[in-house]
């Protein structure tokens, strides 16, 4: 069993920074390939940014390519999401979402586990 924790979200001005964490309790974290995820009132989750088990591969949503960073400390079992130059389109929950892979998918159903998430607005 895996539990992930989300935190980092905040309201912040469109052009801003934020740097969402996820603090994962499990053994063998490095086993888990993960991903982060957004979501919107009446909308499905979103693909936003996945990472590989060791961190050397990575992925991202088009409309976030140069502006979000994913990254992993498999030494503190955590994973990190830095967002620059936010836009209001970047406005959802997040979530961080974890699968016993190597590699990420883009498809949220083929993840094992998810954090409850962690909210993000985006003020023009």
């Amino acid at each position: 069993q895996v539990q992930l924790v989300e935190s980092g979200g905040a309201l912040v001005q469109a052009g801003g920074s934020l740097r969402l964490s996820c603090a994962a309790s499990v053994r063998n974290f490095d086993d888990y390939a993960m991903g982060w995820f957004r979501q919107t009132p009446g909308k499905g989750r979103e693909f936003v940014a996945g990472i590989n088990w060791y961190g050397d591969k990575t992925n991202y949503e088009d409309s976030v390519k140069g502006r979000f960073t994913i990254s992993r400390d498999n030494a503190k079992n955590m994973v990190y999401l830095q967002m620059n130059a936010l836009e209001t389109e970047d406005t959802a929950t997040y979530f961080c979402a974890a699968r016993r892979q190597w590699t990420y998918d883009t498809d949220e159903a083929l993840y094992d586990f998810w954090g409850q998430g962690t909210q993000v607005a985006v003020s023009s």
